[in-house]
């Protein structure tokens, strides 16, 4: 029995603006800063590979230096609709309605709520009351692939059954207003907001993508190079600039064991649904791709146009490929990093 990809949606929040529309309330912020550190800011905020970036508040809310209180709860108001705005429109791409959903897996590490995002789209949705649920938290960016990770493995041992993986997050939520690291900053820079819905089915007569195999990859001595400190004033960003440094240095392990365990090599892999963590991340691993002969344009187009919006964002990657025209046969590797630190790993075929 195989478990399919049948549907893939995103939703954005309505604010929006362009990189050269946020500048003014960047150098607002820096104020106070030596002149010098204030060139190197701006400078980030430019030259980060963003155009734009959507946000569940106005620039001006994020640049308030509000309380953690009052950040988790437009967080919680917020991710709410777009969760549900999501999944309705997943849903409708392969006309099926929430009550045809028997496993509800939702994503996110960018705010706190219990209970979790999931129990409010059942209520909101009147989904089914014996409905299978697993919020998946505190995993950043790797979690979109983890979220479809655990739904194949629930699918695959439960025929004629389908799974939501519902993933919304907002960093802009966890900007910190006194916190001048380079940590906060770079996320400032990269970070945007978002949601997005996969449907999964082990129904034989579903259409999309087969998952042929899935793994994770755990790296040892580098429990503390990404994720978040809480706080008094909310979710503090750890992001060492070790990270594409680290990448670089397993991306052999990663890659070439799962795929030899298939009996594939890179050449026959036609698709590449990389998360787009950030320039310095994306450019590391588009240099490594490219010496096997391959590109990741999709992954740094959605990053051009949303910023990394957390574990949504392969999900944005994997939508393009899904909406595009496919022939049968053709190869994907989903391919995430996340604090841990972790790399997960799908393997589709169409």
């Amino acid at each position: 029995m195989s478990v399919k990809i049948i549907s893939v949606a995103k939703k954005l929040p309505k604010y929006v603006k362009e990189t050269k529309e946020i500048i003014p309330f960047v150098k607002q912020w820096m104020q106070g800063q030596e002149s010098r550190f204030q060139r190197k800011v701006l400078k980030i905020f430019e030259g980060a590979g963003v155009d734009k970036r959507y946000s569940i508040m106005d620039t001006d809310e994020v640049f308030l230096n509000s309380s953690f209180e009052e950040k988790n709860n437009i967080y919680i108001d917020e991710v709410t609709k777009l969760a549900e705005q999501s999944l309705l429109k997943s849903l409708k791409k392969v006309r099926l309605k929430p009550t045809d959903i028997d496993y509800i897996i939702t994503v996110s590490c960018t705010g706190i709520m219990i209970p979790s995002v999931d129990a409010y789209l059942i209520n909101n949705l009147q989904m089914r009351q014996d409905i299978v649920r697993l919020p998946v938290t505190e995993m950043g960016c790797v979690a979109g692939i983890s979220g479809i990770i655990y739904a194949k493995n629930f699918l695959k041992s439960n025929p004629n059954k389908r799974a939501a993986v519902i993933s919304v997050e907002a960093p802009t939520a966890t900007f910190q207003m006194e916190d001048y690291s380079m940590a906060n900053i770079v996320s400032a820079a990269i970070f945007g907001d978002g949601a997005a819905t996969a449907i999964l089915s082990s129904y034989g007569e579903d259409k999309g993508p087969k998952i042929i195999d899935e793994a994770m990859y755990h790296f040892y001595n580098s429990i503390d190079i990404m994720g978040f400190k809480l706080v008094n004033t909310g979710l503090q960003m750890i992001l060492d600039k070790k990270v594409p440094e680290t990448i670089s240095n397993h991306f052999p392990k990663i890659i070439h064991p799962f795929l030899k365990r298939n009996n594939l090599k890179i050449d026959d892999i036609n698709h590449l649904i990389f998360h787009p963590g950030g320039k310095k991340i994306v450019n590391t691993v588009e240099a490594l791709f490219k010496t096997l002969g391959k590109n990741i344009d999709d992954t740094k187009e959605v990053l051009r146009l949303y910023g990394n919006m957390s574990s949504a964002t392969v999900l944005y990657v994997l939508e393009r490929f899904m909406d595009g025209d496919r022939q049968q046969g053709e190869k994907g590797l989903m391919l995430s990093f996340g604090p841990g630190f972790s790399a997960q790993r799908i393997l589709l075929q169409w």
